[in-house]
């Protein structure tokens, strides 16, 4: 299949947002090291996107792409089975430490039981109202702007989704101050660990990158660090009379078997986990949202469309956004061209025999949902925008099997239902507070690290709607 040259194309008379022109072959190993430094998704070739399973090998790692869905289930259902990868865990460390994202085994099931509880508070009749309020704050932002220039949408996305979590974490919001530090912070965490990751691939020196990584995330955590340790001081001390928001649920948690509470340090893990993974996902997938509704007018039309007729002026409320479909579909696509977590590697515990491959311990299996959910197999013209995709009865099995932006099986991110609903929030009032366009002669380039981002952001044109 010859994939079309993208970056503002049309195919059908689909917008066709960028994506990495794949290489016809596969990389050599010098050139495998040159083109993942800063990405993985460069890497790819022309056939990894209709491949059944891969096989790549480095100095330092074997590893295998399943991309086969039944594979895939196989891989995502057995926890147990196949673990997050050390090497993943190891990088992650800095910033989560062994938090329910990183975790195996027991000690995940116990940490998830824990946590459990703490999700009742992302119940859509607890956040909204502060979902609410972070967007108006957004517009308010971005009405203060020059909006004579293009402005840089993915800043402004980190800032109304950290908004997001830090209300229903800490029941505050993010001062201007700290979601820039987010910001830079994450972005520099993201880019060392990269590199530090490369490095151990080809079983190379780290060269310091694995030390400027934890002082990036120390640097993240300094934003929110200092409310976990005051809450938990407290609260051990007898202060219970806080308000009820995630951290005092976590505060309340006791491991099943010993009856014993997080410590501090563990409770900075689930913390950073929940803040981190709650906010870096959504900001990732609603700034490519915006940038392929300025990109595609009529959808955007349709979009504010739906906005007025289910809410008019008025504050969101639980009905309308239920109603609005389109609203949900926009994100959903997006999630799709653009899933935050491109790759999501486990390892091999024992011999596994997959297709026509022997499989040893310690190999790396990676389930890639930027190949699955870009897969002719299961989309039509899949490196299209077309959220109307997901009303067409045709794609029900896809949209069930071969969507997977917040993985599958056990592990599926216990968030999803809340990114969902921040996202209709934040597009919704956007929208219908402004007209979005892109800017001639620019089209943002995807990079995947840890998360998928545009290396460079993504500027549009916003002109306020009265």
């Amino acid at each position: 299949m010859k994939l079309p040259d993208t970056g503002g194309a049309h195919v059908d008379g689909r917008f066709v947002p960028p994506f990495p022109d794949p290489h016809p072959k596969k990389s050599s190993l010098f050139w495998r090291f040159v083109r993942g430094w800063n990405s993985w998704i460069h890497v790819l070739f022309a056939k990894s996107y209709t491949m059944k399973m891969g096989e790549i090998r480095t100095p330092g790692l074997h590893m295998y792409i399943a991309n086969e869905l039944s594979l895939v289930k196989r891989i995502m259902d057995g926890w147990r089975e196949f673990p997050k990868h050390h090497l993943l865990v190891r990088t992650l460390g800095p910033a989560i430490g062994n938090s329910v994202f990183s975790a195996n085994g027991e000690d995940w099931a116990t940490q998830r039981a824990m946590i459990n509880p703490a999700f009742q508070h992302t119940a859509l009749s607890r956040t909204l109202p502060m979902m609410r309020d972070a967007a108006d704050a957004l517009v308010a932002r971005i009405a203060a702007l020059d909006l004579s220039r293009p402005i840089d949408i993915d800043p402004l996305m980190t800032h109304v989704a950290a908004d997001v979590i830090f209300r229903t974490l800490f029941s505050r919001p993010l001062d201007a101050a700290g979601a820039e530090r987010i910001y830079r912070g994450f972005n520099r965490f993201q880019r060392h660990a990269q590199s530090a990751s490369m490095l151990r691939f080809y079983r190379l020196p780290a060269l310091g990158f694995f030390g400027r990584s934890r002082r990036a995330a120390a640097d993240i955590h300094a934003v929110f660090a200092p409310i976990v340790r005051e809450r938990f001081e407290a609260y051990h001390a007898g202060d219970r009379d806080r308000p009820e928001d995630i951290l005092a649920a976590l505060l309340a948690a006791r491991h099943p078997q010993t009856g014993e509470p997080f410590s501090l340090p563990a409770l900075m893990g689930q913390v950073s986990t929940i803040f981190l993974a709650g906010h870096e996902t959504s900001a990732s997938a609603m700034s490519w949202a915006l940038y392929c509704l300025a990109e595609d007018r009529v959808t955007q039309d349709a979009l504010r469309t739906e906005v007025v007729e289910h809410a008019g002026d008025a504050p969101f409320s639980p009905d309308a956004l239920r109603r609005m479909a389109l609203t949900r579909n926009v994100f959903r696509e997006a999630l799709r061209l653009y899933p935050p977590v491109a790759f999501m590697p486990r390892e091999v515990t024992c011999p596994t025999q997959m297709r026509d491959k022997d499989l040893q311990p310690g190999a790396m299996l990676v389930v890639s949902p930027w190949l699955i959910q870009r897969n002719p197999d299961h989309w039509a013209c899949p490196h299209a925008f077309d959220p109307g995709r997901f009303d067409d009865p045709a794609n029900k099995t896809a949209a069930r099997e071969a969507w997977l932006p917040y993985g599958q099986g056990p592990r599926v991110c216990v968030g999803a239902g809340f990114a969902s609903q921040e996202a209709a929030v934040v597009l919704a009032t956007l929208v219908r507070a402004f007209d979005l366009w892109p800017v001639a002669g620019e089209r943002p380039e995807p990079v995947s690290r840890l998360t998928l981002r545009p290396k460079h952001g993504i500027r549009l044109r916003l002109t306020r709607r009265e």
